[in-house]
């Protein structure tokens, strides 16, 4: 094991997540170590060493901590190089993790509302300093103790600087019979009389879910289109992500739906194979494979080239993605990650030096993230499905945290720019 990880930001994954809960024991054995062969030799030499460290000690904490199933890959130019499949998609079923398997990803679908908006703006349709309430109206009841509401700017709903609170729906008492998001555009709407913003738009850094909705509200208001018909037809059709889709999953790709899993009392409890993002989709709705994920990251990386490339700049020229990775406000100087800046719908981290852009996503109880240079073409993507419950429960968030620093610690510093 790389023992580099014991000093600096990234630690330990195993001593940390083992510290912070109990380990488990799973009634199903999970896989035997083993490495994608043929993708695995596509990995150039001066990355292997760190990409195997980080495997073996992932593995080696999945197991300790009791995590049911998940994934690591590793991609270039679109490409998955390495991959490492563990565990199960489905316990009752004895369903593997595979090549196959689709996660929820949670948070990381604001990338691709992000990128609606931008092409929307590309376009002529809206400019991003227009008022957030010339299409969203409803927006007038909300209270702005600071100035007009008309401050509030589509900018600052992308860069999350908007002063609008981070849940969207305060009273959830997570209750069986309680839907899990707001099902309808009316109930976020009765709610805006008892908002208000809580700092001056664009004075600083405020993670917001419904500001995202609210962009896609946007997208439906300047479209005509419901926001999963725009994304399906403008992104994940373009980019040829088959797996890729909102909320219910279609019959034809049941079979590869991951459960999800919370944990009481040691036992990983399955929370059912679906579930309704509601009026939310647009902040976390996204579902698919990670081969298809590393579409999406050949697409931020830009690396293609003749049909391919001409694909990815007609859905979003560069410059515009350039744009959306420029800072705008500092988010925290994290605890394991480093200093963290904010842009336009990503995430912006220091890699060695190298500027990395990602986005994680935290949602029943699945947890992911991405990460990619656009320098160089490398991404890395995780996911995993067990999380959250009683105090026995894994810290799934710590663990992410850990191998995203490790990654921007030993991995992305290796690659050399295209």
């Amino acid at each position: 094991m790389n023992t580099s990880l014991r000093t600096g930001r990234s630690r330990c994954l195993a001593t940390t997540l083992v510290l912070a809960a109990p380990v488990l024991v799973l009634a199903a054995p999970l896989l035997a170590p083993s490495f994608a062969a043929t993708a695995h030799a596509q990995v150039p030499a001066r990355l292997a060493p760190a990409w195997e460290a980080l495997v073996e000690e992932h593995r080696a904490t999945l197991d300790s901590a009791g995590i049911v199933g998940a994934t690591l890959a590793l991609v270039r130019h679109g490409a998955i190089i390495a991959v490492d499949y563990h565990g199960h998609a489905d316990r009752a079923s004895s369903r593997r993790v595979d090549e196959r398997t689709i996660y929820h990803w949670a948070s990381i679908t604001k990338t691709f509302t992000g990128v609606a908006l931008m092409q929307l703006r590309d376009r002529g349709l809206l400019d991003l300093d227009d008022p957030a309430v010339e299409y969203v109206p409803e927006l007038r009841q909300v209270h702005a103790p600071f100035g007009p509401i008309e401050d509030v700017t589509l900018r600052h709903l992308l860069a999350h600087t908007s002063g609008f609170r981070d849940p969207t729906w305060p009273w959830d008492e997570g209750e069986a019979w309680q839907p899990f998001e707001p099902t309808e555009w009316s109930q976020l709407v009765a709610m805006m009389p008892y908002t208000r913003l809580q700092f001056p738009p664009g004075s600083r850094y405020g993670y917001s879910n419904p500001g995202v909705i609210f962009v896609g509200r946007t997208l439906e208001r300047v479209t005509g289109d419901v926001y999963e018909a725009y994304v399906d037809k403008n992104l994940l059709d373009a980019l040829e992500m088959e797996s890729a889709y909102f909320d219910g999953t279609p019959w034809r790709l049941l079979p590869d739906r991951s459960n999800s899993y919370r944990v009481v009392d040691r036992e990983p409890v399955a929370r059912g194979l679906d579930f309704n993002t509601g009026i939310t989709v647009s902040n976390g709705g996204l579902n698919a494979t990670v081969t298809d994920m590393a579409k999406w990251i050949g697409f931020l990386s830009g690396s293609g080239a003749g049909e391919r490339s001409a694909t990815y700049d007609a859905v979003l020229a560069r410059s515009t993605l350039e744009e959306m990775w420029e800072a705008v406000a500092p988010v925290e100087d994290h605890p394991t990650l480093g200093p963290v800046r904010v842009g336009l719908s990503f995430f912006l981290y220091d890699g060695g030096g190298r500027r990395v852009v990602g986005h994680t996503g935290s949602q029943h109880s699945f947890r992911s993230f991405i990460l990619v240079d656009p320098a160089s073409g490398l991404g890395l993507i995780g996911a995993w499905n067990t999380a959250d419950g009683d105090a026995t429960a894994p810290d799934t968030d710590a663990l992410r945290d850990l191998v995203m620093a490790r990654a921007l610690d030993e991995l992305f510093p290796l690659v050399a720019a295209r």
